[in-house]
Protein backbone atom coordinates (compact mmCIF):
# COMPACT_ATOMS: atom_id res chain seq x y z
CA UNK A 1 0.00 0.00 0.00
CA UNK A 2 1.37 3.45 -0.88
CA UNK A 3 2.23 6.03 1.80
CA UNK A 4 -0.60 8.22 0.53
CA UNK A 5 -3.14 5.43 0.96
CA UNK A 6 -1.78 4.59 4.42
CA UNK A 7 -2.08 8.23 5.52
CA UNK A 8 -5.59 8.43 4.10
CA UNK A 9 -6.62 5.27 5.99
CA UNK A 10 -5.07 6.61 9.19
CA UNK A 11 -6.93 9.92 8.84
CA UNK A 12 -10.20 8.05 8.22
CA UNK A 13 -9.69 5.83 11.27
CA UNK A 14 -8.87 8.90 13.39
CA UNK A 15 -12.02 10.63 12.12
CA UNK A 16 -14.17 7.62 13.04
CA UNK A 17 -12.56 7.48 16.49
CA UNK A 18 -13.15 11.20 17.05
CA UNK A 19 -16.80 10.82 16.09
CA UNK A 20 -17.22 8.27 18.86
CA UNK A 21 -16.03 10.44 21.74
CA UNK A 22 -18.52 11.35 24.45
CA UNK A 23 -18.87 11.81 28.19
CA UNK A 24 -18.21 9.13 30.76
CA UNK A 25 -20.97 6.54 31.05
CA UNK A 26 -22.60 5.67 34.38
CA UNK A 27 -24.62 2.65 33.28
CA UNK A 28 -24.22 0.84 36.60
CA UNK A 29 -25.73 3.76 38.48
CA UNK A 30 -28.74 3.71 36.13
CA UNK A 31 -29.35 -0.01 36.66
CA UNK A 32 -28.99 0.21 40.45
CA UNK A 33 -31.18 3.29 40.75
CA UNK A 34 -34.03 1.81 38.72
CA UNK A 35 -33.83 -1.51 40.56
CA UNK A 36 -34.06 0.20 43.93
CA UNK A 37 -36.91 2.49 42.84
CA UNK A 38 -38.86 -0.61 41.89
CA UNK A 39 -38.17 -2.18 45.28
CA UNK A 40 -36.19 -5.12 43.91
CA UNK A 41 -33.26 -6.71 45.69
CA UNK A 42 -30.23 -7.95 43.78
CA UNK A 43 -31.44 -11.50 44.35
CA UNK A 44 -34.91 -10.72 42.97
CA UNK A 45 -33.54 -9.09 39.81
CA UNK A 46 -31.12 -12.00 39.39
CA UNK A 47 -33.99 -14.47 39.59
CA UNK A 48 -36.14 -12.53 37.11
CA UNK A 49 -33.32 -12.05 34.62
CA UNK A 50 -31.74 -15.49 35.14
CA UNK A 51 -28.40 -13.86 35.84
CA UNK A 52 -26.22 -14.31 38.92
CA UNK A 53 -26.34 -11.94 41.88
CA UNK A 54 -22.58 -11.45 41.64
CA UNK A 55 -22.73 -10.52 37.96
CA UNK A 56 -25.51 -7.94 38.46
CA UNK A 57 -23.58 -6.50 41.41
CA UNK A 58 -20.52 -6.12 39.16
CA UNK A 59 -22.63 -4.35 36.52
CA UNK A 60 -24.04 -1.94 39.10
CA UNK A 61 -20.54 -1.09 40.30
CA UNK A 62 -19.29 -0.66 36.71
CA UNK A 63 -16.82 -3.52 37.21
CA UNK A 64 -18.28 -5.39 34.21
CA UNK A 65 -20.01 -4.39 31.00
CA UNK A 66 -23.12 -6.21 29.76
CA UNK A 67 -23.67 -7.71 26.35
CA UNK A 68 -26.50 -6.32 24.24
CA UNK A 69 -28.52 -9.45 25.07
CA UNK A 70 -27.91 -9.06 28.81
CA UNK A 71 -28.95 -5.41 28.88
CA UNK A 72 -32.09 -6.23 26.90
CA UNK A 73 -32.93 -8.92 29.46
CA UNK A 74 -32.36 -6.60 32.44
CA UNK A 75 -34.36 -3.83 30.77
CA UNK A 76 -37.34 -6.10 30.17
CA UNK A 77 -37.29 -7.20 33.81
CA UNK A 78 -37.28 -3.54 34.90
CA UNK A 79 -39.90 -2.47 32.34
CA UNK A 80 -37.66 -0.23 30.19
CA UNK A 81 -35.94 -0.47 26.83
CA UNK A 82 -32.23 -0.01 26.17
CA UNK A 83 -32.66 3.67 25.35
CA UNK A 84 -33.35 4.27 29.06
CA UNK A 85 -29.80 3.15 29.90
CA UNK A 86 -28.03 5.60 27.58
CA UNK A 87 -26.28 8.05 29.87
CA UNK A 88 -23.24 10.27 30.36
CA UNK A 89 -22.09 12.85 32.86
CA UNK A 90 -21.97 15.51 30.11
CA UNK A 91 -23.86 18.74 30.62
CA UNK A 92 -26.50 19.76 28.06
CA UNK A 93 -27.30 23.45 27.71
CA UNK A 94 -30.82 24.66 28.37
CA UNK A 95 -31.04 25.97 24.79
CA UNK A 96 -30.10 22.57 23.27
CA UNK A 97 -32.18 20.37 25.59
CA UNK A 98 -34.76 18.37 23.67
CA UNK A 99 -33.61 19.62 20.27
CA UNK A 100 -29.86 19.30 19.68
CA UNK A 101 -27.20 16.71 20.59
CA UNK A 102 -23.66 18.13 20.50
CA UNK A 103 -20.80 15.82 19.59
CA UNK A 104 -19.30 15.99 23.07
CA UNK A 105 -22.59 15.36 24.89
CA UNK A 106 -23.75 12.17 23.20
CA UNK A 107 -25.15 9.59 25.60
CA UNK A 108 -23.49 6.20 25.28
CA UNK A 109 -23.36 2.54 26.28
CA UNK A 110 -20.25 0.33 26.22
CA UNK A 111 -20.86 -3.41 25.93
CA UNK A 112 -18.61 -6.25 27.05
CA UNK A 113 -17.59 -7.28 23.51
CA UNK A 114 -16.39 -3.79 22.65
CA UNK A 115 -19.57 -2.69 20.85
CA UNK A 116 -20.13 0.99 21.57
CA UNK A 117 -23.49 2.71 20.99
CA UNK A 118 -24.16 6.45 21.08
CA UNK A 119 -27.63 7.98 21.09
CA UNK A 120 -27.91 10.80 18.56
CA UNK A 121 -31.50 11.84 19.29
CA UNK A 122 -32.02 14.27 22.17
CA UNK A 123 -35.16 12.94 23.82
CA UNK A 124 -36.57 9.48 24.62
CA UNK A 125 -40.13 10.80 24.29
CA UNK A 126 -40.21 10.99 20.48
CA UNK A 127 -41.29 8.42 17.93
CA UNK A 128 -37.86 7.84 16.42
CA UNK A 129 -34.30 7.29 17.63
CA UNK A 130 -30.93 7.42 15.90
CA UNK A 131 -27.95 5.43 17.16
CA UNK A 132 -24.28 5.55 16.12
CA UNK A 133 -22.64 2.14 16.70
CA UNK A 134 -19.05 0.96 16.58
CA UNK A 135 -18.26 -2.76 16.27
CA UNK A 136 -14.61 -3.76 16.76
CA UNK A 137 -13.29 -6.69 14.68
CA UNK A 138 -14.95 -9.95 15.69
CA UNK A 139 -17.66 -8.30 17.82
CA UNK A 140 -21.08 -9.94 17.44
CA UNK A 141 -24.52 -9.84 18.99
CA UNK A 142 -24.77 -13.62 18.80
CA UNK A 143 -28.34 -14.15 20.02
CA UNK A 144 -31.23 -13.10 17.78
CA UNK A 145 -33.81 -10.88 19.42
CA UNK A 146 -37.04 -9.12 18.51
CA UNK A 147 -38.90 -6.01 19.59
CA UNK A 148 -41.59 -3.68 18.35
CA UNK A 149 -40.92 -1.37 15.42
CA UNK A 150 -38.87 -0.96 12.28
CA UNK A 151 -35.23 -0.05 11.75
CA UNK A 152 -32.94 1.07 8.98
CA UNK A 153 -29.17 1.25 8.95
CA UNK A 154 -26.30 2.67 6.94
CA UNK A 155 -22.76 1.29 7.04
CA UNK A 156 -20.45 4.28 7.40
CA UNK A 157 -17.24 2.25 7.34
CA UNK A 158 -16.02 -1.33 7.62
CA UNK A 159 -17.76 -4.66 7.03
CA UNK A 160 -21.05 -5.53 8.69
CA UNK A 161 -22.79 -8.91 8.87
CA UNK A 162 -26.55 -9.05 9.41
CA UNK A 163 -29.06 -11.87 9.92
CA UNK A 164 -32.80 -11.17 9.68
CA UNK A 165 -34.85 -14.32 10.16
CA UNK A 166 -33.35 -16.90 7.79
CA UNK A 167 -31.73 -14.24 5.59
CA UNK A 168 -28.03 -13.42 5.79
CA UNK A 169 -26.31 -10.30 4.43
CA UNK A 170 -22.69 -9.20 4.21
CA UNK A 171 -22.56 -5.40 3.91
CA UNK A 172 -19.79 -2.91 3.23
CA UNK A 173 -19.21 0.82 3.38
CA UNK A 174 -22.09 2.71 1.75
CA UNK A 175 -24.57 -0.18 1.98
CA UNK A 176 -27.89 0.29 3.78
CA UNK A 177 -30.70 -1.93 5.02
CA UNK A 178 -34.21 -2.01 6.49
CA UNK A 179 -36.21 -4.65 8.36
CA UNK A 180 -39.14 -5.07 10.74
CA UNK A 181 -37.80 -5.31 14.29
CA UNK A 182 -40.35 -8.06 14.97
CA UNK A 183 -38.20 -10.35 12.80
CA UNK A 184 -35.43 -12.11 14.76
CA UNK A 185 -32.19 -10.28 14.04
CA UNK A 186 -28.54 -10.30 15.02
CA UNK A 187 -25.38 -8.77 13.63
CA UNK A 188 -21.64 -8.30 13.96
CA UNK A 189 -18.33 -7.38 12.40
CA UNK A 190 -16.43 -10.11 10.49
CA UNK A 191 -13.79 -7.67 9.25
CA UNK A 192 -10.32 -6.69 10.42
CA UNK A 193 -11.19 -3.04 11.12
CA UNK A 194 -13.94 -1.32 13.10
CA UNK A 195 -17.38 -1.27 11.52
CA UNK A 196 -19.41 1.88 12.15
CA UNK A 197 -23.16 1.81 11.52
CA UNK A 198 -25.80 4.53 11.74
CA UNK A 199 -29.20 3.16 12.87
CA UNK A 200 -32.64 4.78 12.80
CA UNK A 201 -35.35 2.97 14.78
CA UNK A 202 -39.04 3.71 15.19
CA UNK A 203 -40.60 3.70 17.68
CA UNK A 204 -37.63 3.92 20.07
CA UNK A 205 -38.01 0.45 21.59
CA UNK A 206 -34.43 -0.81 21.15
Amino acid sequence: MSEGKINKSARKAESVSNDLTAGESFLGERIRGLRKRQGLTLAELARLSQLSVGYISQLERDLSRPSVDTLLRIGRCLGVNIQWFFSTKSEVSEADAGYVVRKGTRQNIHYDDGIYDQLLTPSPSGQIEMVHSRFPPGAYNRTSYTHEGEEVGYVLTGTFELWVGEKHFLLGEGDSFRFASSEPHRYGNPGEADAVVLWVITPPTY
